[in-house]
């Protein structure tokens, strides 16, 4: 079976996929990944062919495509408001909610728009020169939705915090407008965008999908990355005392790191809530828990290390799935593959969100009892909602329904069989011929 992989957006994306492409590759079916060049090395380690073709999701090739659609909804560059990205005296994240659901609608004008036929000028010719049985494709790429109606191969989306939250009522206007202009049949249902299933690493009890039927669900793996281990100095932690970790993903720092400009890269237009001060609240937050341990990974990013008390740990970054096995309580900015590894340990959750799907987990998180949403923003909120985490036996009660849920899903390689029957069968599901979910 020869399977494409379609893979944009942040280094962790492509993590998501890593457990489902190795099995595939270990079962040896043919793999290949169609990537931006900034995200080739998550797949190089594990031998995969990697295509450096697509354009950077938020680089220049895209900035003009996402600033008209955040202009169409109404957004402007800049930061969010200070009380609304800090807490302040109204309802929390009054502004900051109001305007992330601007934000989704403007995504979709461009994931289901300019964009898709962007990334179609990329993939068709590796489609037309390597002609997959099967396309795996990133949440954001709705160019692959088209390109298997054009071409008959069946496309499954792979997990990611997009798929969960971008509704795809939202999407299907754009590509039926898409299908017109390609000379597609149109489609009735918005739920086209995943007629042969998806892939998710959540049990059916715990899902994070707002708008998606039931998945293709397997067990989240405890590693990712084989090589990791834990540095000495974690090892020889108290363990007395509760242990906290706190970490900020991949994409903050990314955010961080992007130049400012009078056209700023959309994912300055995205955010709010500055990176640097989240971590500094953060810091000094887990300051508070005197009686805890705190390992803090900073993503790099710049934090005042003076007089922080001896309990406070920094370090640029540290194995977060290993470490997850012996924490009490994570505090995170709430991105997908943070939620997936903390439910697989067990980890009782302090979410601080800042955009995208972040916004999304940290409700959900609060809906399924396995944490808190941190609504005060300062230092202040962060200790009380950690507090809170570790006092609450119900939140630890249910992280163990969740981590036993994920132990009652197959393990990752039994999506290579399934793959395989649902390429052999060529039938969407649910269509005549072919199973319903």
């Amino acid at each position: 079976m020869k399977v494409l992989c379609t893979t944009l957006g942040s280094p962790s994306h492509g993590r998501a996929q890593l457990p489902t492409l190795r099995s595939l590759k270990a079962a040896g079916h043919d793999v290949l990944v169609a990537t931006a060049p900034e995200l080739s090395h998550v797949f190089e380690p594990d031998g995969l062919r990697v295509l450096d073709c697509l354009p950077a999701l938020w680089g220049e090739n895209t900035r003009h495509i996402f600033s008209e659609a955040l202009a169409a909804a109404g957004l402007t560059s800049g930061s969010l408001p200070q009380q609304a990205a800090r807490g302040g005296d109204g309802p929390p994240g009054t502004a900051f909610e109001a305007r992330h659901e601007k934000i989704v609608a403007a995504m979709a004008l461009a994931l289901a728009g300019p964009l898709a036929l962007l990334l179609r000028e990329a993939v068709r010719p590796v489609v037309r020169d390597f002609w997959p049985d099967l396309i795996l494709r990133d949440g954001f790429d709705m160019s692959s939705v088209l390109i298997s109606e054009e071409t008959g191969i069946p496309q499954v989306a792979t997990p990611s915090g997009a798929s969960n939250v971008m509704d795809p009522g939202l999407l299907h206007g754009g590509l039926n407008a898409l299908r017109d202009t390609l000379g597609l049949p149109r489609k009735d249902d918005p739920l086209s965008v995943v007629p042969y299933g998806r892939i998710d690493h959540v049990p059916p009890a715990f899902s994070f999908a707002r708008h998606l039927p039931p998945s293709l669900s397997y067990r989240q793996a405890l590693q990712v990355d084989h090589q990791a281990v834990l540095p000495p100095w974690i090892a020889g932690l108290p363990t007395d005392r509760p242990l906290v970790l706190a970490a900020i993903g991949t994409a903050l720092p990314i955010r961080h790191a992007v130049p400012e400009s009078d056209t700023p890269s959309p994912l300055a237009l995205v955010t709010g809530p500055d990176p640097v001060e989240t971590l500094g609240a953060i810091v000094e937050g887990v300051a508070q828990l005197d009686g805890c341990t705190a390992v803090v990974a900073t993503g790099g990013l710049p934090v005042d290390r003076s007089g922080l008390p001896g309990h406070v740990h920094l370090t640029d970054r540290v194995p977060q799935p290993l470490l997850l096995e012996s924490v009490d309580a994570f505090v995170t900015h709430g991105g997908f593959n943070s939620i997936r590894e903390s439910l697989r340990t067990a980890t009782p959750l302090a979410v601080l969100p800042h955009f995208g799907d972040q916004i999304h987990n940290a409700k959900r998180v609060e809906e399924l009892g396995i944490g808190r949403e941190i609504t005060d923003r300062t230092a202040d909120g962060v200790a009380a909602t950690c507090r809170a985490v570790l006092g609450d036996p119900s939140i630890a009660a249910r992280t163990r329904a969740a981590r036993l849920g994920m132990l009652a899903l197959p393990e990752v390689g039994a999506v290579v069989g399934d793959l395989a029957d649902l390429v052999a069968r060529g039938t969407p599901v649910g269509a005549a011929g072919g199973p319903a979910a």
